[in-house]
């Protein structure tokens, strides 16, 4: 029985694994449960983990230079619509994503992947390139955060490092920063009346957006420790079937109309909606339910200077789990 540990958010959707109801074939398992910025953080910059979220966007970009220390399995840990995560300040005549060209961004860091799809989206929807804005990058609610892996950028593109002192909430409450594009929603959302969302009414953009594109967006992925699939080459299948399991029963319990396992009045008819719009399978893994997701996100890692190479979709993903066995 070969020991590893792995390291993800505690989603619904892993819940089976970390309890126990669902077993990495092989594998005695400790599981660690971690926010997955510090997940990121301890992957990119120690190792810390035999089986681990990573960040899709530094993956990529660590790949491409030859230097990604885990190989990911098409497991989509985290998958979001990202009109969601620009926030700007309305004092400034900022109405519509072409208002943003000119302005000062903040970012918690340029790779991250939230950041990347956005401004993917603004350019291909919108019209706005990376270059039209100017860029700044630091924490958001603590200072000192730094790039969790080594960057590269379009040369054209500005991005400046914020000062050791400050942060990104605190520059965009008191009007330093034009907006944010972010993860996580910046403190002074819903504090600060001239704070918010450059698409308020982003679950009806979004849904359109995916009408339109049939893409949607991949955040996370899973990634195995490079070193640990050459003296175990049967490890990413399993890993692999493990989630998918995980998945499933995660997706099952969503859809019992009797009782709420998710402390939500309409998540059954959320699930429906979503299944309406997306597909039965609206939170599939695997390379090709997904491809055009992954060939959005690869050219945009490309196009922004991230990668330093195109990246084919299916070198991102360990050979054994592009397709498994059928009945």
């Amino acid at each position: 029985m070969l020991s590893i540990s792995l390291a993800s958010e505690r989603y619904d959707r892993v819940q089976a694994i970390f309890d126990g109801r669902v077993r990495i074939e092989g594998c005695d398992v400790t599981a660690v449960p971690l926010r997955a910025e510090e997940a990121f953080h301890r992957a990119f910059n120690g190792e810390d983990f035999d089986v681990t979220e990573l960040s899709a966007s530094s993956y990529m970009m660590t790949l491409s230079r030859g230097e990604a220390p885990y190989v990911a399995v098409p497991v989509f840990l985290s998958k979001m619509f990202r009109h969601s995560a620009i926030y700007i300040r309305t004092d400034r005549g900022i109405r519509t994503p072409q208002d943003l060209a000119g302005r000062k961004i903040g970012v918690p860091e340029y790779q991250l992947t939230a950041c990347l799809w956005a401004r993917g989206i603004l350019e291909d929807e919108y019209g706005v390139r990376p270059r039209d804005i100017q860029w700044f990058s630091g924490g958001q609610e603590e200072p000192g955060r730094r790039e969790r892996a080594p960057l590269t950028v379009d040369p054209a593109v500005s991005v400046t490092p914020i000062g050791p002192g400050e942060t990104l909430s605190g520059m965009l409450g008191a009007g330093a920063l034009d907006g944010i594009i972010s993860a996580r929603v910046p403190s002074p959302y819903g504090r600060h009346p001239d704070v918010k969302r450059l698409f308020e009414n982003f679950r009806e953009v979004e849904a359109a957006y995916f009408r339109k594109t049939r893409i949607f967006p991949i955040m996370h992925v899973l990634g195995i420790r490079r070193s640990l699939i050459a003296a175990h080459p049967w490890l990413p299948v399993s890993v692999y079937k493990a989630f998918i399991e995980a998945k499933r029963i995660a997706v099952h319990e969503l859809l019992d109309a009797g009782i709420n396992f998710v402390t939500l009045p309409w998540v059954y008819d959320d699930v429906l909606t979503s299944q309406r719009l997306i597909d039965s399978d609206y939170w599939s893994y695997g390379i090709e339910p997904n491809r055009a997701a992954l060939e959005a996100m690869t050219r945009y890692s490309y196009t922004q200077g991230l990668s330093q190479r195109p990246l084919a979709v299916d070198e991102l993903f360990h050979p054994s789990t592009r397709e498994l066995s059928k009945l």
